[in-house]
């Protein structure tokens, strides 16, 4: 059997995917959740908590044990490890791992009787791991834009973000240079997580090396003046770059207990959003995927590379080849989740019964559930954003006011990436129809949902085809991609939302 296993490390938890190539089918599905799972690292929603909601970290012990928990129940469920020709993954962009001299050394030594995380915890020079969510590097990001202008983005594909890699680097040598200078690897979560599987220092790939701030995606190397300006010594600190995922290592020892045969090949990991682009089968040009997770994070294809004028949204590298485009809205489904537990409903409800109760517009009731500061727009405070009463409205008008808004919202900061016919949805909202009648009329699109919400790890599995067996993106999107269903737009509410875009324009600016 052609069996390849795809590992998706995001925000709240772990989830893997097996594809059968040699069949054309997806095998299974398993996952682990880090508040329900694994209680003791104290992240219900996959970060720590702190008083202050513009720092949010994770320990990074928690995605090994996450991996250990993973790979054993997948092992007690009957899955035959062995049978799997090759390992792919991705992780939550921006995240980064900061780890001593000892690193490489205990990799190579992993003792399989012995707990993962426990062994790894020495080689840690930094305890925990600012992740994407994190928005606490305004001054580092002011410093590094004021420094190199423009110039940044061009070469990047970003501004300076306050999530991206750089500037978090740039805090932590800043305030902790003793920690700082100790360290000698600063890894991305995907390739920290892959280094585990391999027990030797992986690359890096440009997809996910892209969100740092730090890549020159021209030459796909990392650009010195930036680099350096960033924080001293730190091109010595970082792992070398792979311009597209490829084979990058074969399986550690330790993994073997868990079934798998010696040698299975290990892909490049890569970041959540690259390898959705893949796992959506979105790499064509007019189509756009769209992932309703954590955060809702719109991507595409790109015909060229180009930035966008407006100095928001940012380039990264693309597994399959060339680049895509992203725009990612930080208030996704937590968001969508607490307007619903605050309205008293149930999931039922809040994705379909209230469109069938509300009028497509709303009557231009719109809300926005900024409950963590917004990064499209940059939005510093939280808070919900309304133009109406929101508490003493119906369930079903603040459910219809905060999907549309949301949809509005993400029409009008992605126009730079170009114009689309279809969009590609997945995520939790996916099972929403009315989510996806909203998106389809805001858009004037027709919304597809593939048969697994689970793209990112998908992804991750046809990436690790690609680089064991060298199957064909395009075969492997028409096996593994073809669309469960397809919403068309109506176009009485396609007129109707394109008329009210000024207004709602309007109405951000007051937000």
């Amino acid at each position: 059997m052609s069996l390849f296993l795809g590992f998706d490390s995001s925000t709240q938890g772990l989830k893997a995917v097996l594809i059968d190539t040699a069949n054309g089918t997806l095998l299974s599905g398993h996952s682990v959740n880090y508040g329900r799972d694994l209680p003791e690292y104290g992240s219900p929603q996959g970060v720590l908590e702190n008083p202050d909601p513009l720092i949010r970290h994770a320990n990074p012990l928690m995605w090994l044990a996450a991996l250990d928990l993973l790979l054993g129940k997948m092992k007690e469920s009957g899955v035959c490890m062995g049978d799997v020709s090759g390992i792919g993954g991705c992780a939550q962009q921006h995240g980064s791992v900061y780890l001593n001299g000892r690193f490489t050394s205990i990799l190579a030594t992993l003792d399989p009787e012995a707990n993962l995380a426990r062994q790894i915890a020495p080689a840690l020079s930094r305890s925990t791991s600012p992740v994407w969510m994190d928005g606490s590097t305004s001054t580092e990001c002011f410093w590094l834009n004021s420094k190199f202008g423009t110039h940044l983005q061009d070469v990047t594909g970003s501004p300076a973000t306050e999530r991206f890699t750089g500037p978090q680097i740039r805090k932590f040598a800043a305030e902790g240079p003793q920690a700082y200078e100790e360290t000698s690897r600063i890894h991305l979560i995907s390739s920290f997580l892959c280094s585990v599987l391999t027990g030797n220092d992986a690359c890096v790939d440009s997809g996910d090396g892209a969100g740092m701030n730090l890549l020159d995606l021209n030459s796909l190397n990392w650009d010195a003046g930036i680099t350096e300006a960033t924080a001293p010594g730190l091109t010595g600190k970082l792992p070398r770059i792979a311009a597209h995922p490829r084979i990058e290592g074969t399986l550690a020892p330790y993994f073997e207990k868990y079934g798998f045969r010696p040698g299975t090949p290990i892909a490049t990991w890569t970041g959540d959003n690259p390898a959705s682009i893949i796992g959506t089968g979105a790499c064509m040009i007019g189509t756009a995927a769209l992932s309703l997770g954590t955060s809702d994070t719109f991507f595409a294809a790109m015909d060229s590379y180009h930035v966008n004028p407006e100095h928001y949204g940012h380039v990264f590298g693309l597994p399959s080849g060339g680049y895509l485009s992203l725009t990612c809205f930080r208030n996704g489904s937590l968001a969508r989740d607490r307007v619903r537990t605050e309205a008293g409903v149930d999931w039922d409800f809040f994705g379909n019964t209230a469109f069938a109760l509300t009028p497509a517009g709303n009557d231009r009731c719109w809300a926005l559930p900024w409950y963590e500061p917004e990064i499209t727009p940059i939005v510093g405070t939280s808070g919900l954003r309304a133009n109406f009463d929101f508490a003493g409205a119906t369930p079903q008008t603040r459910v219809r006011a905060v999907v549309e808004a949301q949809a509005m919202n993400m029409r009008l900061h992605t126009r730079w990436m170009g114009a689309f016919t279809t969009l590609r949805v997945t995520g939790g909202g996916s099972r929403s129809e009315g989510i996806l009648q909203t998106l389809a009329d805001v858009f004037n699109a027709t919304v597809e949902t593939i048969s697994t919400t689970d793209s990112a790890a998908l992804g991750s599995a046809m990436i690790a085809a690609h680089a064991v067996e060298g199957i064909p993106y395009n075969s492997l999107t028409s096996t593994f991609c073809v669309p469960a269903r397809a919403i068309r737009p109506r176009q009485n509410a396609v007129n109707l939302h394109s008329a009210d875009l000024t207004a709602f324009r309007k109405f951000l600016l007051f937000t």
